[in-house]
């Protein structure tokens, strides 16, 4: 059974890792160049359409219906919304932890849009007005871990991934899905700099497709009630609760199914550091520190670390999709 979460649990935020000093210990931001625009079809070309980007303008996180809360068997005690909204890795607007929330303020998600394509019968694109018109919104309460050993708990607003890509009807073909975030540096600023950790944009993530058509797959448009902040994503993201906390990718604007493995940011940066799977496993720790344990960001004095649970507590849900799997080789 998932365990439970209890209040006792619950640590105070202290000094996290942060992957900008990763980057440099690989010495991948003294290598590389400014990103130029040839960056914009992404590491691989799955992602060579022009994105319309919207014109920049001031944002603010709007109150959402909530159709469902989706029951929860674990004693949930939330991160502070605050927490939440303060303490992020999105580094197209920088790699500090607080960088998102003060370099996102211009951004602007509205319109937006998202295209899929790919192995599907019925490629198409999608505006969030429709998106949101068409799928009830559920609020679901996940555990999201980085891969950095801090982790939070989060009231996420959204609805499951399979049910907007069974829009398109896969074809057989279809073995994975991959993402693109949005690419567009003028409102970005780590994507037009080194700002940004010297990665190569648009950011990519995949999935397999069982594991994109798994119900706990979320689509995620908000928190807390509201809509997505800038800096969490807005105005749509991927969450899946299993995985560590870079495959849930932000602020989507083009889903592309696949019969071949597409390749991710992070694995192509550094793969024997970051998996495709990327599954949360106490067993299998990083190149530099233990993932046995993790601390979670919440409001108190106690600096005390949890343990760290396979498939982030979710492996009653989620073990069968890697059935016979060594899943030391497939991190």
């Amino acid at each position: 059974m998932t365990k439970k979460i209890l209040s006792s649990d619950i640590t105070p935020e202290s000094v996290y890792l942060n992957r900008r000093n990763i980057i440099k210990a690989s010495g991948l931001i003294a290598g590389s160049a400014a990103v130029s625009p040839a960056a914009h079809a992404g590491i691989f070309g799955l992602f060579e359409d022009e994105v319309v980007v919207p014109e920049q303008a001031v944002y603010q996180p709007k109150p959402l219906t909530i159709a469902k809360k989706v029951p929860n068997n674990l004693s949930e005690v939330l991160t502070p919304e605050s927490k939440v909204t303060s303490h992020n890795n999105f580094y197209e607007f920088g790699t500090d932890k607080t960088d998102p929330i003060e370099n996102s303020k211009g951004f602007n998600p509205e319109p937006w849009s998202i295209r899929i394509d790919g192995e599907v019968e019925n490629p198409r694109t999608f505006s969030m007005d429709e998106i949101l018109k068409n799928h009830p919104i559920e609020e679901r309460i996940y555990r999201l871990r980085c891969v950095e050993a801090w982790s939070m708990v989060i009231p996420w607003l959204g609805f499951s991934l399979a049910d907007l890509i069974k829009k398109v009807n896969p074809t057989s073909k279809a073995k994975y899905v991959a993402f693109q975030t949005l690419y567009d540096p003028k409102q970005m600023p780590g994507q037009a700099s080194r700002l940004g950790g010297g990665i190569p944009y648009p950011y990519v993530e995949g999935l397999t497709i069982a594991e994109a058509m798994h119900p706990l797959t979320l689509l995620s448009v908000g928190l807390y009630g509201k809509t997505l902040p800038a800096q969490n994503g807005a105005p749509i993201r991927l969450v899946v609760p299993w995985k560590y906390g870079f495959k849930s990718i932000k602020s989507i604007v083009k889903i592309t199914l696949t019969e071949k493995e597409p390749p991710t940011t992070w694995q192509a940066l550094a793969s024997n550091e970051y998996g495709f799977y990327a599954n949360v496993n106490p067993q299998v720790d990083h190149p530099r520190w233990s993932q046995a344990t993790e601390r979670r960001i919440a409001d108190g004095f106690r600096a005390e670390r949890i343990d760290t649970l396979m498939f982030n507590g979710y492996g009653d849900e989620v073990a069968s999709l890697y059935k016979g799997m060594d899943l030391r080789k497939f991190y």
